[in-house]
């Protein structure tokens, strides 16, 4: 189902966009003092605002997109559009972000190469990841002070 789905085409409505209220939570009350609470007014806020600031970068890097004819926003046109909209504060830490984003792609792309380049079958890799597991469930299968070391270790 697309996110356009039920909405007559025109998009969803402000009403539908919204990012997860435990996630918010949880990052807000990490960032605050132990001793310091957020309100659910609060945190409905801070998810209100958020929300407004994803929309007004968006938008401007759609702008910047159509006047480069370009079909999909890519990751320079929302640092284009920070600096446009005053947050050229903001572009050093998203371009830090972007950077450790492209490595773990990198390193994701490396391990599926390193399965692939194992040499073995899909059947043997099958018959290995069998093996692996089989061997988990022994281990917690077996009483808490008789567990044997793994052989990797």
């Amino acid at each position: 189902m697309s996110d356009r789905e039920g909405h007559s085409g025109a998009g969803p409505s402000d009403e539908d966009l919204s990012l997860p209220k435990a996630t918010v939570a949880k990052m807000i009350s990490e960032l605050l003092p132990a001793e310091v609470t957020c309100a659910k007014d609060t945190r409905d806020l801070v998810i209100e605002c958020c929300v407004e600031f994803i929309h007004l970068i968006s938008s401007e890097a759609n702008e910047i997109c159509e006047q480069e004819s370009k079909k999909t926003i890519a990751p320079e046109h929302i640092i284009t559009a920070l600096k446009r909209l005053g947050f050229d504060s903001f572009t050093s830490e998203v371009e830090d972000v972007l950077k450790d984003h492209k490595q773990q792609q990198k390193d994701r792309e490396k391990k599926a190469d390193k399965i692939k380049d194992s040499g073995l079958t899909p059947e043997e890799l099958m018959a290995k990841q069998e093996e692996l597991f089989a061997a988990s469930r022994a281990r917690f299968a077996q009483p808490q002070g008789q567990q044997q070391p793994s052989a990797e270790t």
